[in-house]
């Protein structure tokens, strides 16, 4: 395929497919960062906590906050198995239809709720539907996408996320100020509205031609292709991409069975997909996204749905910026900056919480937890998604997703349910100097990185796949793609010569 322009990479058809399949994850920053900020709302705390008659105030149990908060994500492991499943036998498309339905009656369960046990339930059930998006939304987005621009379509399911928080956030700082139950209803009725749009124009997008190709479906494959991609690419160009593709498959056996990902020869790739997305949840995340609204309203420096909007704000600004220069620096140098700035921000924060903070300290440690959602959003927000789907072998890219959505659903779980304990003052009492545990996590993620993560940038997937079964070492794919982009030029050459 030849060199274009990011831009004129784009047809119409390929910007509205995945501008719609990156839609779907705007429901996964309103179910989190919409529970997230709504516990902190004082009608949510009378309707679902306990009454405190010392304070004479209401406030959410502790074993109840862990259950709420880690406890949905087990049902989102088996949501990303059963998406995985549906996505691999039926399709994308389909899979992306029977989650959105599902999301709609998990909706009616949650804006319904009159007791903790009720709003509990519907959490839980709801992330089914958040797994299975998880299992989806990437692959679907890597394997419709031109090389060029891979990584900057995959991307965008973090910065729908970001941007979806950053909605919510509006959204919940003005009914904050409501007194009764509108207060968090209202947010959390936004739920309904993306499923609803995803499940009435799905089918108007093609299907993955990668997945049609897997089925045997060779000529509609060629026909959803071309879809994609004409008038950005020549037909030569077109048939070269989908002859590329039928030959990588047709060098692999059958399609993989999940134990094909622990074989010698694909044993590495696992182990880099499995690292990845535990040190995507395990660097903290969860302490910002999750109990970030209710750690910054316990200090009583700024307002905590200010907060969540300024950092809405600084979010969506930096994943643009990581989008933009992810295909072009390349996904490593962007991974280790991210790590480090969030080190960082965590050690510091932990530091600071050392002694009794007073109010510049508690005004430090919120600026801080600003800082590490800089770092997130520059390294693992988007692109431990784009590399967990460049990594895998071509038929055993969904057990791959399978098992690398798995691995990030569970850490997640441990990091949500144990905070709680960690942070509140009736157990370890930690706060702030959580960030000891996490930064120290981050230093052992930068390491990770610099030793076992290739750099994928401007590569096809067949390519990869090679350097893989070549045995290229890790370190050397960048030497080696220079290698093989001036091979490639000098080829060309000659045959212009001949």
């Amino acid at each position: 395929m030849g060199l274009h322009d990011v831009s004129k990479c784009f047809n119409r058809r390929l910007a509205l497919s995945s501008g719609l399949i990156a839609l779907s994850s705007f429901n996964y920053a309103f179910d989190n960062q919409g529970f997230a900020q709504t516990q902190a709302m004082d009608a949510f705390e009378k309707r679902f906590g306990v009454y405190d008659i010392e304070t004479k105030t209401w406030s959410l149990d502790t074993q109840w906050k862990s259950y709420f908060n880690g406890l949905p994500y087990l049902t989102f492991a088996c949501g990303v198995i059963i998406g995985s499943l549906i996505s691999a036998r039926f399709g994308r498309r389909w899979c992306m239809f029977v989650m959105s339905i599902y999301a709609l009656a998990t909706a009616t369960v949650t804006t319904t709720s009159h007791s903790n046990g009720q709003i509990l339930a519907a959490r839980i059930l709801n992330y089914v539907y958040i797994g299975m998006e998880l299992s989806v939304v990437p692959v679907f987005q890597s394997e419709i996408a031109p090389t060029q621009i891979r990584g900057f379509i995959v991307g965008t399911y973090q910065l729908t996320i970001v941007f979806g928080g950053m909605v919510i956030g509006w959204v919940c700082n003005g009914t904050s100020r409501l007194q009764d139950d509108r207060s968090w209803r209202i947010p959390l009725g936004l739920f309904f509205v993306i499923p609803t749009i995803i499940s009435s124009l799905i089918w108007f997008i093609p299907e993955s031609p990668r997945w049609l190709l897997m089925q045997g479906k060779t000529k509609e494959a060629r026909t959803n292709l071309q879809k994609l991609r004409e008038g950005s690419f020549t037909t030569d160009e077109i048939e070269e991409e989908l002859k590329s593709i039928q030959n990588g498959l047709d060098n692999e056996p059958e399609q993989g069975h999940f134990k094909e990902l622990f074989s010698s020869t694909n044993r590495k790739r696992t182990a880099i997909v499995v690292g990845l997305n535990f040190f995507q949840q395990a660097t903290g995340q969860a302490f910002a996204s999750q109990y970030g609204t209710l750690y910054v309203k316990s200090l009583n420096t700024l307002n905590s749905f200010n907060f969540n909007v300024i950092n809405g704000f600084i979010g969506l600004f930096i994943i643009l910026i990581c989008l933009y220069l992810n295909d072009r620096v390349g996904r490593r140098p962007l991974l280790l900056i991210g790590a480090t700035v969030q080190a960082t921000a965590l050690l510091v924060m932990g530091g600071l919480g050392v002694r009794t903070p007073s109010y510049p300290q508690k005004s430090a440690i919120v600026a801080m937890l600003s800082l590490f959602t800089v770092g997130f959003n520059i390294g693992w927000a988007a692109l431990t998604y784009v590399v967990t789907t460049e990594i895998p072998t071509l038929r055993l890219r969904d057990n791959s997703q399978r098992i690398a959505s798995v691995t990030n659903v569970l850490t997640f779980f441990v990091v949500s349910f144990t905070l709680p304990y960690l942070m509140d003052s009736g157990y370890a009492n930690l706060q702030s100097k959580v960030g000891f545990i996490y930064g120290g996590i981050s230093v052992m993620s930068i390491i990770f990185v610099f030793f076992c993560v290739p750099e994928c940038q401007g590569r096809s997937f067949e390519e990869i796949d090679q350097l893989f079964r070549s045995g290229t070492p890790l370190r050397a794919f960048q030497k080696q793609k220079q290698l093989l982009d001036v091979t490639e030029i000098e080829i060309k050459g000659i045959s212009k010569q001949g």
